[in-house]
């Protein structure tokens, strides 16, 4: 999914906690889901990022030469200014864009 095309607020709102929990069944099922979700996001819009910081990078161990590049200050500005990915996980999940399935729930109880 294209996380950069995302609905979801830039800063944290108010959400109905009925709401959230209606769609699991279970307030705390739902946050693990937006966690894990958000862990997900995370590591792909990371390795987005390193890949396109890669392409400036110089390797030199000069540290006379340090300069300001003006292209990478502008990909990292972008994607500072992208919603977190929890808050991304949470409209996707509101949205019923995430697909999860529930645990085992049978208890193994020996008598």
């Amino acid at each position: 999914m294209d996380y950069k095309k995302t609905e979801a607020p830039v800063s944290t709102i108010t959400r109905d906690i009925n709401e959230i929990s209606d769609k699991s069944g279970n307030i705390y099922e739902s946050v693990v889901i937006c966690a894990k979700m958000a862990d997900q996001i995370n590591a792909e819009l990371r390795k987005e990022l390193y890949e396109k910081l890669e392409e400036f990078a110089t390797y030199n161990d000069n540290l006379e030469e340090v300069h300001e590049n003006r292209e990478q200050i502008e990909v990292s500005k972008y994607y500072e200014k992208l919603p977190k990915p929890s808050l991304i996980a949470m409209e996707e999940f509101l949205n019923d864009n995430i697909y999860f399935t529930e645990g085992n729930s049978e208890s193994t109880e020996e008598q």
